[in-house]
């Protein structure tokens, strides 16, 4: 029982700290506050986005192979599926972000330039996409806790 609060206070854990740093990246990455400053602050936020995001799947296949459910409660409910595959597309869109956040701090340690207006809309609309479809996931998760889809 210990094990199973313990692996579920990371889990949420791992996920808020996902949600506020994915926050994060949407606020910093708009047209009138992009500076010098805020490239570099990207770059680093978006780092502990990803090791977050690494973390709440770390955490999610603890609970599910450690948990007192068990993975053949979870890995046949199809619920799990869709969280997976939520998560596995918001991870394949973040690619684009990070690649992004790293060329811009290139640009700017290598002679100052700042990115174009049109590529900061882009990623901002991007990161708000995933930020998005991050909040459907918890409502996935609650009505798999509670059975539903068995």
């Amino acid at each position: 029982m210990t094990l199973e609060a313990i692996l579920a206070y990371l889990h949420l854990l791992a996920i808020l700290t996902m949600v506020v740093f994915i926050a994060s990246e949407a606020a910093l990455c708009r047209v009138q506050w992009l500076n010098a400053a805020v490239v570099e602050r990207l770059a680093k936020v978006d780092r502990v986005y990803g090791i977050a995001a690494f973390a709440v799947l770390a955490t999610g296949v603890a609970r599910t192979v450690l948990g007192i459910k068990g993975t053949a409660w979870y890995w046949t409910n199809p619920l799990l599926h869709v969280k997976l595959t939520l998560f596995i597309v918001v991870g394949l869109m973040s690619i684009f972000p990070t690649l992004t956040f790293l060329r811009w701090r290139k640009a700017l340690r290598a002679d100052g330039t700042l990115p174009p207006e049109a590529e900061i809309l882009k990623t901002r609309k991007l990161v708000m996409v995933q930020a998005h479809l991050i909040a459907i996931i918890p409502l996935v998760a609650v009505f798999l806790a509670r059975g539903f889809g068995k």
